[in-house]
């Protein structure tokens, strides 16, 4: 049987320890960390109440006094959590009386970060005419919070983590998404692309809703 040199035999075992250490450090999500789509569901954690009033959001829409509940459209049964406050929202019943904007969005999402400023321009605009209400799209609710902070958006928003909204008004699975509903609750118009700016949300509202903003 062949034989190497001393020099040779400590020369691969020197390899071999370093190629084990590289192994045994070698960071076991690296993988995860390249990644730019949205945080695993098994991630979700519960949201401090200190972090929601830092966010400053403006709580989300109650039933309206003698306003009728809605029992049909795409949104009748269907229950989020309030980002502003973690409190369940019925949203056929908060919603009803008054034509919407729903703008689903993720804090990982480019273009929604773009559009989200837009957004509360055109709620300032609409004032009272218009309920808008944005949707965060992804189990990370914490990152959604400090997400809109940076934005500096402070517009009311549920959390749908499992994409139960998306699903209810059949949007596409892309976002931004923006869906129209009609004051007693029925669908106008899902809007599959960013607006460009809040002119474009009023022209669009405008001519689907009748809505001048």
């Amino acid at each position: 049987m062949r034989t190497f040199p001393p020099a040779w035999r400590w020369t691969l075992v020197a390899v071999i320890a370093v190629v084990a250490l590289a192994v045994a450090v070698w960071p076991r999500d690296h993988h995860r960390s390249a990644a730019a789509g949205p945080v695993a569901s098994s991630e979700t954690v519960a949201v401090p109440g200190e972090l929601r009033a830092a966010a400053g959001l403006t709580d989300c829409p109650h039933p309206a006094a003698g306003v009728a509940p809605v029992t049909t459209g795409p949104l009748a049964g269907l229950t989020l959590d309030c980002l502003a406050t973690g409190a369940p929202v019925d949203l056929a019943a908060a919603l009803a009386g008054r034509p919407t904007l729903l703008n689903l969005w993720a804090y990982w999402c480019q273009p929604c970060a773009r559009e989200l400023p837009a957004v509360q321009q055109y709620a300032t605009r609409a004032s009272n005419r218009v309920n808008v209400l944005t949707v965060h799209s992804d189990p990370a609710e914490s990152r959604a919070l400090a997400r809109l902070s940076d934005l500096g958006v402070h517009l009311p928003g549920v959390q749908d983590a499992d994409a139960r909204l998306r699903t209810a008004v059949r949007a596409p699975a892309v976002l931004p998404v923006s869906v129209l509903l009609r004051a007693d609750g029925s669908l106008a118009k899902v809007v599959v692309r960013p607006f460009d700016n809040a002119d474009d949300i009023a022209a669009t509202v405008d001519r689907e809703l009748g809505i001048a903003a």
